[in-house]
């Protein structure tokens, strides 16, 4: 890990000391964790401090931290090394002691000292409601109509807060843990009615698992017998 990036992380926990909930150096990229309620007053520090300069919003997006940490499936061989590998065997709360279930992830550059930063504001309103910032970056406009179509996060000072990837007449909102995986509803072309309708789902959910283990006699270990 260079020395460079040690010394500026200990000046983002110095300058923001009283805002940060914590603050991370893994692998070169640097994460605050911060209350969604101080999360627009450190990305305006962040974007016009000299020190700072984030000119550019790279992405932001949102995070359901539902159940974040649990295995779905009990498997012999997967569970911590193929499609659950991203969570432990342990036992958790419902949010893995995470300090609130929604989130906000915020990547940012800056041009002029050649630096990147991820900020992580938590939420704690139900709904879930946090400041916007697109008047800090203009190309925040879609990526938080984004995280609150798939999401369901609002954005308070947004000017034109709408869905963006699903129907008009969509319910719910997919990205959160809990969205039936099946979806509330579904749509089809009624040719009596000559446009599209909406009609409960017709299909049923099911649920996969990753890896099924079969046990095979021509892939079995067997000790030699006395004839051979």
């Amino acid at each position: 890990m260079s020395e460079h990036m040690e010394k500026f992380h200990s000046q983002l926990e110095e300058f923001f000391r009283d805002r940060l909930i914590s603050s991370t150096l893994y692998r070169e990229q640097i994460t605050l964790e911060v209350d969604a309620a101080d999360a627009i007053h450190v990305l305006t520090d962040l974007k016009d401090n000299p020190e700072f300069q984030f000119e550019e919003l790279i992405d932001l997006c949102g995070i359901d931290y539902l159940s974040y940490g649990k295995a779905d499936w009990e498997t012999q061989s997967t569970t911590n090394s193929g499609f659950s590998r991203g969570v432990s065997q342990d036992v958790y709360d419902d949010q893995l002691n995470k300090p609130a279930r929604f989130a906000v992830v915020y990547h940012l550059l800056s041009i002029s000292h050649n630096r990147r930063i991820r900020i992580r504001a938590y939420i704690h309103n139900e709904p879930p409601r946090i400041d916007s910032v697109v008047d800090l970056w203009s190309s925040a406009d879609w990526f938080e109509r984004e995280a609150f179509d798939l999401f369901g996060i609002l954005f308070e000072g947004h000017p034109d807060l709408r869905r963006i990837l699903t129907d008009y007449g969509f319910i719910g909102h997919p990205f959160r843990k809990d969205f039936p995986l099946e979806g509330n509803v579904e749509v089809r072309y009624d040719p009596d009615k000559k446009r599209v309708v909406y009609q409960p789902v017709s299909i049923t959910n099911r649920v996969l698992v990753p890896k099924v283990i079969r046990h095979d006699n021509r892939f079995e270990k067997t000790e030699p017998s006395e004839t051979e």
